[in-house]
């Protein structure tokens, strides 16, 4: 399976109304310190036609990573986690201890 794909799987897992950071999919999908190649993985979805629910994954101080070329992916990952039931702070921030998603550690449960 592609390093990509084990993003994928890891994040189809994270329930609505949670968040992980991307720091924490690449620590489950054993790419420790490579949070930077979940965000380009998830760059890359095809949002009008994957199940990978990639508005889910957020950065380590609980925003979203801003982007200018996302192309107002940015408005919409709030849109949809906000209709999710997520509630952001006054600065954009949300409450990890609220909504992070805590997994079991066996990742087949």
């Amino acid at each position: 399976m592609s390093t990509h794909n084990i993003i994928y799987e890891i994040v189809r897992q994270i329930p609505k109304g949670r968040v992980a950071t991307y720091g924490q999919v690449a620590d489950l999908a054993n790419l420790y310190g490579k949070a930077r190649l979940v965000g380009y993985a998830l760059y890359r979805v095809d949002i009008s036609v994957s199940d990978v629910p990639w508005h889910r994954v957020i950065n380590a101080k609980g925003e979203i990573s801003q982007s200018p070329s996302r192309y107002g992916g940015d408005n919409l990952q709030r849109s949809l986690l906000e209709q999710e039931g997520v509630k952001f702070s006054p600065e954009g921030k949300i409450n990890l201890r609220e909504y992070l998603w805590q997994p079991s550690l066996n990742l087949d449960d």
